[in-house]
């Protein structure tokens, strides 16, 4: 008997408006022979929770509502992570009674007969919702899960706790896939939660995995016993990034380019030797857009960037900490003037994003393939637009500013704190005034902070004036402040993404005027300032007005 007309009609019971909807994507489904429920859930055309009791009732089984399940509990560890995480089935009680499970989908006819034959106990079922069984899963038996109970199998343990053993052998064709099957599922796990980087690093007696989501660390849930693959999965890793895996007292660094489902994926890998076995960084680069509305920012700025885009030469840089951004908003310039008629070239350590059209070029030391000799080269093949990863030295700098004084338009990074200081950083590297003067066409100061989730924020209301006139934020913008919650969307942090907040000092005819004539750094300010300068603060404060992110991200980033 077919499940469309029943599915159909559960759908319709818990609320669907659409029946004709849901009928077209159920019969895909059955098509294509995936999951019917999951195709409606995927398909955003029920209510979880509605149409799971709706299932409950039909199938005669009691429906557990997610506040009444306990994910802390240890009911995974007594139960094979094969069955729960092929079928997503999540064990709701053991004891000697038998065991109770708990599945979004009553009608799954082969996870029936899966428990059946690996079962000798009584098995009783209960309904749930699909997300809370999934948080469940991904909780208690940690990423890749299914991978490792398959290679566990006959191991000891306790084998791993003997650093000093020799490098684990990948020989077996079978233990080699599963290694690589674990391994790729660390990968999609953190692509899938849009994590910046992978973190692998050994403890006194476990492994422990943390992603960097959008700017912040967060660890995630391993299976148990992990340890005992550690020299497996570090060795898995630098096979891929072809590291050398009988070396393992000095740090290396390799890169790997992976495909996962269809999408690109470049991986840089560094490994770091530690007194618990080595620790492994991984930073994920996937293909990105870098579209100028990406970066998030407001009508003004951007019709700034936008007249500094337009010059057709000189020297533009982006200054801030590591990991503020630098180079993602370089690209996404470099992305707006990438057309046929221009020819753009750019010198980095490393490429860390590759642009079809525009010609990049890897610095290698080793070879004397640097800044300077890979920019020297650059200005001999007629490039429009040059982009240099840093300015890291006097040599670097000098030629940069002859090639925008000879009609090139260059862009570079500084490690500076607000954008004037990128004037004074210059001038401390060696730089006379006057080039500063005569290249230089702005500094753009930028730091990330993250964006609060829409389907969870909500206005703040206990704020004092006092507090914030202490801050100097405007309180005729008060009503506009909104404060982070957390949600299934945002991973219960309340953010999902980031943004830029900037500050540009543009270098006009008075900037110029006291650069040569030596200003100070607080004459300078003042210059830039009524210049139509906001600092990073005040644009931070425009963001919070417009409730796009909170008062403790802008303070976390900028200082208070």
């Amino acid at each position: 008997m077919s499940l469309i007309p029943l599915l159909t009609r559960i759908s319709k019971q818990s609320g669907c408006a659409d029946a004709l909807r849901c009928e077209a994507v159920l019969a895909e489904a059955a098509s294509r022979r995936v999951s019917l429920v999951d195709a409606l859930y995927d398909a955003g055309l029920v209510d979880e929770e509605s149409f799971a009791r709706q299932l409950a009732e039909e199938a005669g089984l009691d429906f557990q509502a997610d506040s009444e399940l306990d994910l802390t509990s240890a009911l995974h560890r007594r139960f094979p992570a094969k069955i729960a995480l092929r079928h997503r089935l999540l064990p709701a009680r053991i004891d000697e009674d038998g065991v109770c499970l708990m599945t979004y989908d009553p009608f799954d006819l082969e996870a029936r007969q899966a428990v059946g034959r690996e079962m000798a106990t009584p098995v009783s079922w209960v309904v749930g919702t699909r997300y809370r069984i999934l948080e469940g899963l991904r909780q208690g038996y940690g990423v890749g899960a299914e991978q490792f109970d398959e290679l566990l199998e006959g191991r000891d343990p306790a084998a791993a706790d003997d650093f000093e053993q020799e490098v684990t052998q990948l020989d077996e064709e079978e233990e080699e896939a599963s290694v690589m099957n674990f391994v790729n599922q660390i990968f999609r796990e953190a692509l899938r939660e849009r994590a910046t980087d992978i973190h692998i690093e050994p403890l006194e007696k476990s492994l422990r995995i943390r992603y960097r989501i959008d700017g912040a660390l967060q660890e995630v849930a391993v299976p148990p016993d992990i340890r005992a693959l550690q020299a497996s999965l570090i060795s898995r890793l630098k096979i891929m990034a072809q590291l050398d895996i009988a070396e393992r007292r000095l740090p290396q660094d390799g890169r790997i380019n992976l495909e996962l489902d269809g999408a690109p994926v470049d991986v840089r890998v560094a490994t770091i030797p530690s007194v618990n076995g080595e620790s492994v960084s991984l930073r994920l680069l996937t293909r990105q857009n870098f579209d100028m509305s990406m970066l998030g920012l407001d009508e003004q700025t951007t019709q700034t960037i936008e007249g500094l885009l337009r010059q057709p030469n000189g020297i533009i840089l982006v200054t801030g900490p590591t990991g503020s951004g630098k180079s993602t908003t370089l690209y996404t310039f470099l992305k707006r003037l990438n057309t046929k008629e221009t020819r753009i070239v750019t010198v980095e350590d490393p490429v860390e994003n590759r642009l079809d059209g525009v010609v990049q070029i890897a610095i290698k030391p080793e070879i004397g393939l640097t800044f300077a000799s890979g920019l020297r080269s650059i200005l001999r093949g007629d490039p429009n637009i040059i982009m240099v990863g840093e300015m890291r030295d006097l040599e670097t700098t000098e030629i940069a500013i002859r090639g925008a004084l000879t009609g090139h338009l260059v862009f570079s990074t500084l490690h500076t704190n607000d954008a004037v200081s990128g004037i004074t950083r210059l001038l401390d590297m060696g730089i006379e005034p006057f080039l500063i003067a005569s290249s230089v066409r702005g500094f753009l100061a930028q730091r990330l902070v993250r964006r609060l989730c829409e389907q969870c924020k909500r206005p703040a209301h206990d704020l004092e004036d006092s507090y914030l006139a202490e801050i100097g934020f405007p309180l005729e913008k008060k009503a506009g402040i909104h404060e982070a919650v957390g949600c299934r969307a945002c991973r219960n942090t309340g953010y999902r993404g980031r943004m830029s907040i900037l500050e540009i000092c543009l270098i006009d005819a008075a900037m110029s005027e006291l650069i040569t004539t030596h200003g100070t750094y607080a004459q300078l300010k003042d210059q830039a300032t009524r210049n139509g300068m906001r600092s990073l603060r005040e644009y931070g404060w425009g963001k919070v007005a417009s409730g796009e992110t909170t008062i403790e991200e802008v303070l976390s980033n900028v200082g208070h």
